[in-house]
């Protein structure tokens, strides 16, 4: 008696077991369900493989006790690594009376040819924070916040001046060769006027494009 049992419950599974393989024969190849899923398309920015960048950049410079007045300037940077990167600045811009000038009535500390600034610096910028900008739903933007300084020089006030910089950005990358720039810098010098010399701070803030090449 138990053996016939086995015999009828072996033969139930073998059958199920058969009638499975059949069905499975006779489905088409590939997957049985397709999964409806909405894919999106999202384009990142990148940098160009490419290590070089040039670029211009427009703001204001506010000299100390000079006033705050446009600065126009040009870059040339190269990429060292995905996180280093080394920039030569050239920029201009003019100064105004100081206050004591415009009080004193005819007294002038510099001449008017020596009011205007120019610069040029060495910077070393480090990449800090990688991350994406995203713009609607289609679009990511590659980004980065980084600290720079350097050293240099700056012509003002009939001489030229040991200038040291430290400053931070933000780039955003709008493609793989085209780089928008916010950028805040502090260029410090000593300056001797009528015998007082003293440490000068003067705050720049400017947007930029850069390409790479």
């Amino acid at each position: 008696m138990e053996s016939r049992i086995r015999r009828i419950f072996l033969s139930l599974v073998l059958g199920a077991v058969a009638a499975t393989a059949a069905r499975a024969a006779e489905q088409p190849a590939g997957q049985v369900i397709e999964p409806e899923i909405e894919r999106r398309e999202i384009t990142e920015a990148a940098i160009d493989t490419e290590d070089f960048e040039i670029g211009a950049y427009a703001g204001l410079l506010a000299t100390e006790d000079f006033g705050t007045n446009p600065v126009y300037g040009a870059r040339f940077g190269y990429h060292v690594t995905e996180d280093v990167f080394v920039e030569a600045a050239y920029a201009r811009s003019n100064t105004d009376e100081t206050s004591f000038e415009r009080l004193s009535g005819n007294i002038q500390l510099i001449s008017d040819d020596d009011r205007l600034l120019s610069y040029w610096n060495l910077s070393f910028g480090f990449n800090l924070l990688p991350g994406e900008g995203f713009v609607a739903d289609r679009w990511a933007f590659t980004t980065a916040f980084y600290l720079i300084g350097g050293v240099g020089s700056t012509s003002f006030a009939g001489d030229d001046l040991f200038t040291w910089n430290v400053g931070a950005g933000y780039r955003l990358l709008a493609n793989d060769w085209l780089s928008l720039r916010i950028e805040a810098r502090d260029h410090v010098f000593d300056l001797d006027l009528l015998g007082d010399k003293r440490t000068y701070h003067n705050l720049e803030y400017s947007l930029g494009l850069s390409v790479f090449f």
